[in-house]
Order: C-alpha cells, then structure tokens, then sequence
C-alpha cells in the first residue's frame, strides 16, 4: 500500500453526495443483516489505528458479544499494524476470535479504508484529528462505528462528525463513543439523581484533569516532517486537539451531560511553562477555562500536564441542595467495567436493531474541550457559534507522508505555539 496517496478532507467530501446515495440504497440490506442476527451470526470487526489504546478497544469489544470475529486492521505504521495483528493472534483468550491473514493486515495514512472496507463493524482509536475523517468514510460505506474520543480537534472536523451522524440516522447505523462514563453505574446514578432534584438547580460545575507531563518520542534519522509529527500526535494540534482536547474531554462531557447541552462561550488562559521541549512540541502544558451555559450557569475547568503539581480528575456539580460529586449508586450493570460496557450496548444495539448513536454527543463534547482551547490560546472569550462557524481547518491539506502538515518548525527550530494577547482563534 502506498503511504503517499494523496488524501484531504476537503478532496474527500467532493464525492460525498454520490457515496451517500450510494449508502442510503445499500442501508436497507446492512440493517435487515441485524435486524434478524441470532447469536450464532458473526458480525466482522476491524480495528483502526493500532497503538494501546486501540489494541485496549477492540479486546473490549471482542469480549462484549461471543460472535464477534476481528478479521481486518490498520494503522499508519507498518511495525504498529503487524505488532498489533500478532499480539491479538497470540492472545489465547481470543484465539477464536480473531481471523487476522496477512493480506488483511494493513499500513499507511489511506490503510484505513481497505481495513473499513471487509467488515460490518469499525472500532477506530486512531488520533483524534484523523477521526473525522475515519468516522465519515466509514458512515458512508454503511458500517457501525466506535470511535474512540475526542472525535475532533477543529471546527471543520467538527461539522464533518456532524454530517455523518446525520448521515448514520438516515442509515440506521448503530455509533458508539469512547466517552465511557455513560456506561458507568456512578455516573448513571448521579446524573439521575440531578435529574430528581437531589441536589437542586446547578449553579455552577469544576471539572479537573490535572496530573504529570506526558510521552514524547524522539526524531527518528531522516524521518519526514508528517511521519514525525504523526508518531508524536499527542503533541500537535491538528493531531490531538491539545490535552484540553485528549484527556479533559471526559471531564467536559459529564458537565454538558449535567446541563444536557453545551457552553455558549467560553474565556479561557493558559500556556506552556514547564514543558519547553519546543523544536518536539507545540501545545500548552495548562489551561483554565470558565464556560458559560445558555441559563447563566458556569462551569469552571483545569488541565495540567506539569510533574510535581496537584494531581486531580474528578467533576464536581453545585446545586442549591448540595453538591454532586458523582457517587450516587446507579443501576446494576451487565459488566462493571464501563470499557467494556460500551460495547456491549452498542452490539445489543446492532442485534436488536434499536436505535443507537452517541455519535451527536461524542462530536459536542469534542467540540467543547476545541472551543476552551480557542479561548485559552488567545486569552479571549469565545462564541460557540462563532467557533463552529468559522474555526479554521488545522488538517494537512495533503495527506501523506512525503507532504508538510501546515505548522512546521521556525528558523529557531522551534514549532509555533499559541501566544495569549496575539494569537487569533479565527
């Protein structure tokens, strides 16, 4: 496979109404396949993108339902994707589960179409700028999708998500999100409790993902701009969104799902003190955001990524009856792990042909940590709406690896990084 085929999101999107009518007549037999599985059906699974976490996701997934068979992956990297394929061949607890031939097995910065391409059920956890993308195709080709968070790290990737959860409706298709604190009993049983009344009206929300700095990995000897900044994702914007994007989202989720919807604006500080790796890294080592919802309520947000600091990821949620901190008792459930949970909700979904997808609240929650990230990197208040509207696109305008992603390092050797009182976020 070539790793240098020419892709954008924008070159992508041209041919998207002849691929949904596409879908849309194909919908019919991809539902009618599901409306009638019985357990012995086996529904094929690829995984897309092959670092831990994925490797973490589709060994969650394989373990929600008996007949669940991972026949296809890919990933960017060629070590990774053969890594992954045989640590799931030899992995005995899913021996029975995992149909993996080399031909099946691929690479590159397209690899994720052919994987896409084999299966009934895509489970990607590919870095968060890429999803957009992924999730789109995969819409179209009229498969199920979990996708890992956050699902975006810009407003054109946002509007995309968007698009194709429409698009998932309009098929029938079943969207499951990595956002699993919606499958966790605690959290369940809070969230009803506010909804009771328990705690009053919310006034206001702090929600924390504070701890120590993070991995980097060194330059490998001639290795091109877009390869290193796609193995060391985590430290780019478009690629990860900044750690606002990668890690907080989950605390920003359960605030919106406590004010069921999102912020209108957020006013927002931050930067980068401790972390001065700049010819590696571009993205802050601290935000502090303070979000502001349609009625007034505020909610009040930290992330760190400093060593030695206070370390906290909790949330908190202030009424005029008490305050939640998310440990009322929830309902029982059929796995105590939420990781795992997830999963076996989504694939009951597909079994039973009911309707099914968090892909709405994964792309809002998302798009909630991007708007904070818009407003702690110039240190100004930031619209919602604005930001939809007229966010720029951080996405590579070729992808491949043999092209520049847009931000490259300066004459210094240094990576542009966000500077409050002079960075405009549109």
């Amino acid at each position: 496979m070539s790793d240098t085929k020419r892709a954008s999101r924008r070159d992508f999107l041209k041919g998207s109404a002849a691929v949904a009518v596409g879908a849309a007549l194909a919908a019919n037999l991809n539902v009618g396949r599901f409306a009638h599985a019985a357990g012995s059906d086996v529904i094929k699974v690829c995984l897309v993108g092959a670092g831990g976490r994925g490797q973490g996701a589709i060994r969650d997934c394989l373990s929600a339902d008996p007949s669940l068979k991972c026949v296809a992956l890919a990933d960017a990297f060629e070590g990774n994707a053969k890594g992954a394929a045989n640590s799931l061949r030899g992995d005995g607890q899913y021996k029975s589960k995992v149909d993996l031939p080399d031909d099946r097995v691929f690479w590159g910065l397209d690899a994720y179409k052919k994987a896409i391409d084999c299966v009934d059920l895509v489970v990607t956890a590919t870095p968060p700028g890429f999803r957009p993308l992924i999730y789109s195709y995969a819409v179209k080709a009229g498969k199920n999708v979990f996708m890992e968070k956050p699902c975006c790290t810009d407003a054109p990737g946002f509007r995309t998500l968007m698009e194709a959860n429409k698009l998932a409706d309009e098929q029938n298709l079943k969207v499951g999100v990595g956002l699993q604190r919606h499958h966790q009993s605690n959290y369940l049983g809070s969230i009803q409790a506010i909804r009771d009344g328990k705690y009053g009206e919310i006034l206001f929300q702090r929600v924390y993902w504070n701890g120590g700095d993070i991995w980097l990995r060194g330059r490998e000897k001639d290795e091109s701009e877009m390869h290193f900044q796609v193995r060391n994702w985590y430290h780019f914007v478009w690629a990860g969104g900044d750690n606002i994007c990668e890690q907080h989202v989950h605390n920003l989720d359960i605030a919106n799902w406590v004010m069921d919807g999102h912020p209108v604006e957020a006013n927002g500080m931050g930067g980068c003190q401790v972390r001065k790796q700049r010819s590696e890294s571009q993205i802050f080592d601290h935000h502090f955001v303070e979000y502001t919802y349609a009625n007034g309520a505020k909610l009040f947000s930290q992330c760190r990524q400093q060593n030695g600091t206070w370390s906290n990821v909790s949330e908190a949620a202030h009424g005029t009856k008490g305050v939640c901190g998310f440990g009322d008792r929830g309902p029982k459930l059929e796995s105590g792990n939420p990781y795992q949970q997830e999963h076996i909700e989504l694939i009951k979904a597909i079994r039973d042909n009911t309707k099914y997808n968090e892909g709405p609240n994964g792309a809002t929650s998302s798009f909630t940590a991007v708007l904070g990230r818009m407003a702690t990197y110039p240190g100004q208040v930031v619209r919602w709406d604005d930001a939809v509207k007229s966010g720029p696109n951080l996405f590579p305008e070729t992808l491949a690896f043999d092209a520049n992603p847009r931000d490259l390092p300066g004459p210094d050797g240094n990576y542009p990084m966000a500077v409050p009182g002079s960075f405009k976020p549109y």
